[in-house]
């Protein structure tokens, strides 16, 4: 395990995310422009797209993409994230499946609350389906608030009647929006991301005041899930969303649906994301591509 590189990494996030308070635009701002600042792998082409009508970028092997495609959902609970953000995630992902990925800026919160992000990311979905991608060389993956996104965006195009993908991906997964489990608290001194404080706000911002907490597409693990693809869960032991991985991974178990619920030693919230930086992250992603080169065929 890399703890000198981990040890970077939490002290890049130290400032971040316990400094002065600061405007909404201000945390989107910075996120951003940490996301740029990693840069992007050698090898990649990124093409911008109207995904159905949400913007997006296709991010994709140089060398030449095979048919295999993946959905991908940033994070940011909803109110942080875009393209800027999670641009250098998605392009590792693309190069280790050796297929294209699909980032799209679905709208956040609070300017466009529940449901926006879900109607924009089933459009997305809808659009890849209509335009002749084969569910079969298709997935769908996200991180943190996009992890339970990612299971929203299928409940919602198993029930519209929309082919389903072969295989979801779920990163350090915000499944419960009741803000609410064993790790919540257990793990408030050692995650240097998540805090509870925060989850609230986001929550709040998202959902407003009449939109209660157990709705299934803002918390799926309160959903019925039957029906769903096989699921890889990958969560580190170091985060406070930690109970929500294993929640999931119940009901996912409970609905019949096929799911491996990895957890990290040591690893904190979406640490893919520090990939350039941190040999776990890279791992992490290899470990992505992997479960869905079994799935994609």
């Amino acid at each position: 395990m890399s703890l000198e590189e981990l040890a970077v990494v939490r002290q890049l996030l130290a400032g971040l995310v316990t400094g002065e308070a600061r405007s909404l635009e201000d945390f989107r701002t910075s996120y951003d422009e940490a996301g740029k600042a990693f840069g992007l792998p050698e090898g990649v082409t990124v093409t911008p797209v109207s995904a159905g009508g949400v913007p997006g970028e296709w991010l994709a092997p140089a060398a030449g993409a095979g048919k295999r495609v993946l959905l991908y959902l940033h994070g940011g609970g909803y109110a942080l994230g875009s393209l800027d953000s999670h641009r250098h995630l998605a392009a590792r992902a693309a190069l280790a499946l050796k297929g294209r990925v699909l980032l799209i800026d679905y709208r956040r919160s609070p300017e466009h609350p529940f449901p926006a992000a879900v109607d924009d990311a089933l459009a997305a979905y809808r659009w890849l389906i209509e335009t002749g991608v084969d569910p079969v060389k298709l997935a769908v993956a996200g991180d943190s608030a996009g992890g339970g996104l990612t299971v929203a965006v299928l409940l919602a195009a198993r029930d519209a009647g929309l082919g389903l993908p072969a295989a979801a991906v779920c990163i350090s997964p915000w499944a419960n929006l009741e803000n609410k489990g064993a790790s919540y608290g257990a793990k408030a001194n050692v995650d240097p991301m998540v805090r509870h404080a925060d989850l609230e706000l986001w929550t709040a911002a998202y959902l407003g005041t009449s939109t209660p907490r157990r709705t299934p597409l803002a918390s799926p693990v309160y959903a019925d899930l039957k029906g769903l693809p096989p699921f890889l869960i990958q969560v580190g032991s170091s985060e406070v969303l930690l109970s929500d991985s294993h929640l999931l991974a119940d009901r996912l178990k409970e609905a019949g649906v096929s799911v491996n619920l990895h957890v990290w030693p040591e690893m904190i919230h979406v640490w893919h994301w520090f990939a350039p930086v941190l040999s776990e992250g890279r791992a992490a992603i290899d470990e992505l591509a992997s479960f869905l080169d079994t799935k994609l065929g």
